[in-house]
């Protein structure tokens, strides 16, 4: 199901001359956009024009392996995200990881990409999964109020309504990578395989402080792909163990089908919170996508992706769903290096705040005058960009 644990932990570990060490791989992607957004509402959420230029998932890795003997191998990778448009930096904040593979599976261990993250990204029609149309930004966030990650300690904060700044990623904690985690992958029958994460409670406090907190969570799918057929279901939960027993989950079904010139693509999100502020919330999310090939070099894409009201201990809180749209094209100048340009709308309704999940507009009050609320504005951009796979 584990896409990407799949195809970095056990196979196309390629060997490169650059190394002493000929079974290690240097591999990566530089993906920059010039972007013009703007964020649009009634008089008071009017930002304008606002021109960047973004990095898009830009990424630098390395990865390898060892063969052990009696059919098991040793796998790492090490990988890292590269903001070249800013001061950046370097370290193992993408999937990094450690593990054994043999006929049994494999078994991994590190900063990991779940299951349900992984479907979210095999169905967006964008390459890398990257960019403004990214279906992150509207996939799993119940109305923005399951945003980010786990810190390094595995502390997470699911409490009110949240906001992104600028240029940041702004996707739910459903579709980021899992901190302290293990999976395992099993061996591909016929083109069915699963994955099973489970996230460790590293933060867990000693019994009986104010402050109480025992993080811990899984992610399991089942992924059917053979040929031009991808179709996978997902459920990812998570337990904060605060003292409101707070815990929240993702129930994801979704595919794809490749004809050659064009393909499609669908999927259904279904994100929950129980004990979240004494209520129990649900949100669905719709989404379908497409790609035409107009040549053997350029490609069409787009997908309209469609939050449904929140639903708060069942009943429909009124106008907390948004709408995201996109309209594309991709043209490949090599097999590595491709032109883009892409049109993406974020439509609030009245009641709901969502932003782009992937370099954020920045729909929070602190962009806009005192006083102003960003609820129900339109978040739109044009992006023109360049990326290189090495």
């Amino acid at each position: 199901m584990q896409k990407k644990l799949i195809a970095l932990a056990v196979a196309g570990l390629a060997s490169t001359g650059a190394f002493a060490q000929a079974n290690v791989t240097v591999y990566g992607v530089a993906d920059a956009s010039f972007d013009v957004v703007k964020i649009a509402g009634d008089a008071n959420n009017e930002l304008g024009n606002t021109t960047r230029v973004s990095t898009n998932s830009s990424l630098i890795g390395f990865k390898g392996a060892e063969a052990l003997g009696n059919g098991l191998t040793a796998v790492f990778q090490f990988e890292s995200s590269v903001g070249f448009d800013n001061t950046g930096s370097l370290g193992a904040t993408r999937d990094s990881f450690v593990g054994v593979a043999g006929g049994f599976g494999t078994v991994v261990l590190g900063n990991l990409t779940g299951p349900t993250r992984a479907l979210g990204g095999a169905v967006d029609v964008n390459a890398g999964a990257t960019g403004i149309g990214s279906n992150s930004g509207i996939l799993g966030k119940l109305g923005n109020n399951l945003l980010g990650t786990t810190t390094t300690a595995g502390d997470y904060t699911a409490a009110g309504s949240a906001t992104c700044a600028r240029n940041t990623t702004c996707a739910s904690i459903f579709d980021t990578r899992w901190k302290n985690a293990i999976a395992y992958v099993s061996p591909s029958f016929a083109g069915l395989n699963a994955t099973v994460a489970y996230v460790a409670n590293e933060n867990k406090s000693i019994h009986g402080l104010n402050n109480q907190v025992n993080t811990t969570g899984y992610d399991v799918g089942l992924k059917y792909a053979n040929g031009p057929a991808m179709a996978a279901v997902t459920y990812n939960a998570v337990s904060l163990g605060n003292a409101a027993d707070t815990k929240v989950a993702d129930f994801r079904v979704g595919g794809s089908y490749d004809f050659g010139m064009a393909s499609i693509r669908a999927i259904f999100d279904l994100a929950r919170a129980d004990h979240f502020g004494g209520a129990k919330a649900t949100q669905a999310v719709y989404g379908l996508g497409a790609t035409f090939n107009v040549t053997p070099a350029s490609k069409l894409l787009g997908q309209v992706y469609v939050a449904r009201d929140l639903k708060v201990n069942g009943s429909s809180a009124s106008d907390t769903g948004a709408k995201l749209f996109e309209l594309g094209v991709e043209h490949s100048l090599s097999k590595r290096t491709m032109l883009k340009a892409t049109y993406a709308m974020m439509n609030n309704d009245k009641n709901a705040g969502y932003d782009f999940g992937i370099n954020a507009a920045g729909v929070n009050p602190g962009n806009l005058p005192v006083g102003a609320s960003t609820t129900g504005a339109t978040v739109s951009g044009i992006s023109l960009g360049l990326r290189h796979s090495f």
